[in-house]
């Protein structure tokens, strides 16, 4: 049953950020105190504390709205996944998409060690961005001429990553709306280009230079497409703060990195071949309603953000009970008032996160030069 938001935000947002507070903490502590004499233990230490904060949001997503997602892939993409380093590229459909990749990510045994190249702002987001930051991920400014440099540096750094990583990259630079559409088929129409019916044309500069550093120690690309069903509202993190459920299809492939071309140009081509191929395959789930039965995997749902959202719970119950009792908070006006006050920083931050990720929806689409030259 569907509960309204205003119910479940302030209980929800209070657990979150104060167990979030605790863990970016930890992470601070172990920065600070191990990174700088040992790299590799910093990171196998922070994919532990990294998840007793990531798996309250795959709480929410399984147990708290009951969102299904529903996983395509064949044997060898599925045998793979969470046993080696590799490069995802994924269609950018809905507000969840990254909590998607979240749960796949966890079922896989990876979540603590998911990376995803993220716009520049995410990183000052309180507690989950502050977590990002020190889990590695890369933030970008979504200006070439900033972010090449950026992304390099990052790339490089996960040479020695000492436990396997998913890198999640949105190689259509934004979220797909109907309007961003629309100037992405009139600019294709004007370049000869194949007219994209279902997703927006690849921005490939990023995953040329990805692919180019990643080549040595990645061996994989996964190609993952997101489809909504159509008997499905499309999930978003208001709908989930409600309960409200939805359906979600991933059809995973895995290519190997040693097949793609070995020029610039050709790996250019090959991102836009893949978003061709996507298109078509989205086409086909349109008609169809499934990305094929025969390929359908079950993920389950693990008890294991159940049973983190539970100790989280009462930690800081019995803290907060022992702390009130303690301070004797509401015994007194001013008290009553700083509560008050404090409830509602907690609900303007968790509508800071709703409206965060809805941003791009309402982005004006801009429609790409007619004449620039081609690749």
């Amino acid at each position: 049953m569907a509960i309204p938001a205003a119910l479940v935000v302030l209980p929800l947002g209070v657990l979150f950020l104060l167990s979030g507070l605790i863990v970016n903490l930890i992470q601070a502590a172990f920065f600070v105190t191990v990174r700088p004499f040992s790299k590799n233990l910093y990171r196998r230490i922070n994919r532990v504390v990294a998840e007793l904060l990531w798996l309250q949001l795959v709480w929410l997503v399984d147990w708290w709205a009951g969102v299904e997602v529903r996983v395509y892939a064949d044997s060898e993409t599925f045998k793979s996944m969470g046993k080696e380093h590799a490069l995802v590229i994924c269609n950018h459909r809905s507000d969840i998409d990254w909590l998607v990749g979240w749960i796949l990510a966890q079922r896989s045994g990876c979540l603590g060690s998911t990376l995803a190249v993220m716009k520049k702002s995410s990183k000052f987001l309180p507690v989950i961005g502050w977590s990002m930051w020190f889990t590695e991920y890369l933030f970008l400014e979504r200006s070439w001429a900033k972010d090449e440099s950026t992304l390099k540096s990052g790339l490089q750094r996960l040479k020695d990553f000492p436990q396997p990583f998913w890198l999640a990259l949105f190689v259509e630079g934004t979220r797909f709306t109907q309007a961003k559409l629309l100037a992405a088929q009139e600019y294709a129409a004007s370049q000869g280009l194949p007219i994209p019916r279902n997703v927006l044309i690849p921005r490939t500069k990023g995953f040329v230079s990805s692919v180019n550093i990643m080549r040595s120690f990645v061996p994989a690309i996964y190609d993952v497409t997101v489809a909504i069903p159509k008997d499905s509202p499309s999930p978003t993190m208001l709908r989930i703060l409600k309960g409200q459920s939805s359906v979600v299809h991933v059809h995973m492939k895995r290519h190997a990195m040693d097949e793609l071309p070995q020029t610039d140009d050709g790996v250019a081509q090959w991102c836009k071949d893949i978003f061709v191929a996507k298109d078509a395959l989205l086409d086909k789930h349109l008609a169809e309603g499934t990305f094929g039965d025969e390929y359908y995997k079950a993920i389950g749902r693990p008890k294991k953000s159940l049973l983190v959202v539970i100790f989280w719970s009462c930690l800081l119950s019995f803290a907060l009970y022992k702390f009130f009792k303690w301070s004797a908070l509401f015994s007194t006006w001013k008290g009553i008032g700083f509560s008050m006050l404090g409830l509602l920083v907690v609900t303007v931050i968790m509508h800071i996160f709703v409206l965060f990720s809805q941003s791009e929806r309402s982005t004006p689409a801009k429609v790409a030069p007619t004449r620039p030259k081609k690749e």
